[in-house]
């Protein structure tokens, strides 16, 4: 069972000046105690169900090219790329540069997006989710022929490109890793089954986790993919450091399940969250999975 580290907030340390030197301590004791992914969310503002608006917040992948220089071995990942945020084509090469500077550990997470606050407030068109879902896949299929050797035209509903160029090229080949986040049965999972090469669920409960497992290794009989080829992770949002036991009982589950990765959040300090982890979960959850 693999770990990683999803750093989902800024507001501690308070002072804005500590975000950078926390930020970078956090990702250097998680990688050397060997946390195989780094990622954080794609949000302009904090979500309101886990704290305020108003609270610290950095640009995604601005955020991940500095720790990309701070780190050489974890994968490095948006957990999840909101769709509506930034231009297929402009995702694509964001991405590519992301994998070019790190050398070749960027993956592309990537979802239908849902925060309506952030995107009223800062101009972001806000469509239904139906157009959403659409523009997701279409968004997925542009980056696929931006990673290829088609450099030709790409002609959709919502996105006319005259020229999918993308150069240099990722250095992971055939392209950065793609992960569809969500666990929307008839949308998300479809495209996961489609497009994917990784899954991210919430782990709610090892039954729901399951369910969706089973959701998804049909959609994979459907569009002929390998169930088994789609790398599977949870989002963990249950204690981790008040309650090892469980936590570790809780992998053993999810990876009787099939789930290759675990994602844990800070819940204090990140630098005292990344320490015990380092410390007291990372030993004994080497024998899991």
């Amino acid at each position: 069972m693999r770990l990683g580290l999803h750093y989902w907030t800024y507001s501690t340390p308070a002072e804005a000046a500590q975000i950078a030197p926390t930020l970078a301590e956090t990702a250097r004791i998680a990688e050397d105690a060997g946390v195989s992914s780094f990622t954080v969310m794609d949000h302009y503002f904090q979500m309101e169900h886990r704290g305020t608006a108003d609270e610290p917040m950095l640009e995604a992948y601005t955020t991940l090219g500095y720790v990309a220089g701070l780190t050489r071995r974890m994968t490095l990942g948006v957990l999840v790329t909101g769709v509506m945020y930034r231009h297929p084509g402009l995702l694509a090469k964001i991405v590519t540069t992301l994998d070019v500077l790190s050398g070749g550990r960027a993956r592309l997470g990537i979802g239908a997006s849902w925060y309506e606050r952030e995107q009223r407030g800062l101009g972001v068109p806000v469509v239904p989710v139906a157009e959403r879902f659409e523009r997701l896949e279409e968004t997925l299929r542009i980056c696929l022929q931006m990673w290829s050797a088609d450099d030709g035209p790409f002609r959709g509903r919502y996105y006319d490109l005259d020229e999918t160029l993308c150069v240099p090229a990722p250095l992971t080949r055939p392209h950065p890793p793609i992960l569809v986040g969500g666990g929307g049965e008839k949308k998300t999972l479809l495209l996961a089954a489609r497009y994917a090469d990784a899954c991210n669920l919430f782990a709610t409960t090892p039954d729901e986790v399951a369910h969706k497992l089973d959701v998804l290794r049909r959609h994979c009989a459907d569009e002929g993919r390998d169930y088994d080829a789609i790398t599977k992770t949870v989002l963990y949002t249950g204690p981790v450091l008040d309650a090892p036991d469980t936590f570790l009982a809780d992998a053993e589950t999810y990876a009787g399940l099939g789930i290759g990765e675990l994602e844990v959040m800070p819940d204090r300090h990140p630098v005292r969250f990344a320490e015990s982890l380092a410390s007291t979960i990372l030993p004994r959850l080497a024998a899991v999975g």
